[in-house]
């Protein structure tokens, strides 16, 4: 599938893309468009999230890009289980993984997916996942490696071992710049970025294999951090990408699954996202569900309101921004900043 956006075109669905570039595509360019970009978006995410994604990252991109124009090619893994539905979505309007290597790209973005197996060298995807990592390294400018592919490509490259949560890692966090970064120019600083994660990669296992640590959480850990191989690598712990609702939509997942005996615990409410009286009505309904254990339980769950200050998304054009920036500069007009350098 390839989607074209700028500025003059708005791409609501991957559903409206189209399947193959017209005319007007190819040789139309408009005169304001600086450059263009080629950039994979390997989408693993589970069923459930699929489609979110695609929004979240095409939304992304379309807000960071500017006067650049990004052709946007959408893949997914074929080892990760799918379901009919959804495998049939993928068929039908994502590009064949296969096809990867006829394609010249700039960039390119793996998400994570949802782990089934006691360690990654065990999941059915890992082999197609490991010969992607090698493969970006020759064959794009840069690539992003998201939650679990970030875990994945360290381990495959470093041996960087990520270490599993007492408790999951889920919430809105305020996360500091640790370093000064082509990627974090103009970033505030701390930047609230979302986290949803049972495992962790530790700073000073990183630091010591040569990863750049670029922002870093008091309470979450590390958040965003980098590494130059033939392709500069960009890892993020974080979700960047997440709208609003992301955290609020995984959350209830996890009620519901408790509800129906699928998971042994009850999920901890998201830090920092919903509001004082959300939070205590989500504690006496948590109480309610301990004793009345029931999946039919879950339609009595109270209304939510999240808090204001949240500022979802609010970093994430800036780091998209900037890493666009990157590639359509190349790496010599990008290079990481020196001690003696500022961040605007």
């Amino acid at each position: 599938m390839t989607v074209l956006l700028e500025k003059r075109r708005l791409i609501v669905s991957p559903g409206l893309a189209p399947a193959q570039l017209r005319e007007q595509d190819k040789f139309g360019r408009p005169q304001h468009a600086d450059v263009d970009l080629t950039i994979g978006l390997v989408n693993n995410m589970p069923d459930a999230a699929l489609q979110a994604t695609e929004r979240q990252f095409m939304r992304l991109l379309r807000h960071a890009a500017g006067d650049i124009r990004i052709d946007l090619h959408c893949f997914s893994l074929p080892s990760v289980h799918r379901s009919q539905t959804a495998k049939w979505r993928v068929d039908r309007q994502y590009t064949d993984i296969a096809d990867l290597g006829r394609l010249q790209f700039d960039g390119l973005i793996v998400t994570g997916a949802e782990p089934n197996a006691a360690s990654l060298p065990e999941e059915r995807f890992w082999q197609d996942l490991t010969n992607l990592i090698d493969w970006a390294q020759t064959n794009t400018r840069s690539t992003i490696w998201s939650c679990l592919a970030a875990h994945a490509a360290v381990l495959h490259l470093d041996g960087i071992e990520r270490r599993r949560l007492d408790t999951k890692c889920s919430g809105i966090y305020d996360c500091d710049r640790v370093t000064d970064s082509w990627l974090t120019r103009g970033l505030p600083s701390p930047l609230k970025i979302s986290h949803s994660r049972l495992n962790e990669l530790r700073a000073d296992d990183l630091a010591a294999r040569g990863y750049q640590l670029l922002t870093q959480s008091r309470e979450a850990g590390v958040d965003i951090f980098a590494k130059e191989q033939r392709s500069h690598f960009v890892f993020f712990q974080g979700h960047p990408e997440y709208d609003a609702l992301s955290l609020e939509r995984e959350y209830l997942r996890d009620i519901s699954r408790f509800l129906a005996g699928q998971r042994d615990d009850y999920p901890a409410v998201p830090a920092g996202y919903f509001d004082t009286e959300t939070e205590n009505k989500l504690t006496v309904f948590r109480r309610r569900a301990s004793v009345e254990r029931r999946p039919a339980l879950s339609a009595e769950l109270p209304d939510r309101s999240l808090r204001q200050d949240i500022a979802v998304g609010a970093a994430a054009t800036t780091i998209f921004s900037n890493w666009l920036g990157f590639l359509a500069g190349g790496r010599q007009a990008a290079r990481p900043l020196t001690a003696s350098q500022s961040v605007p």
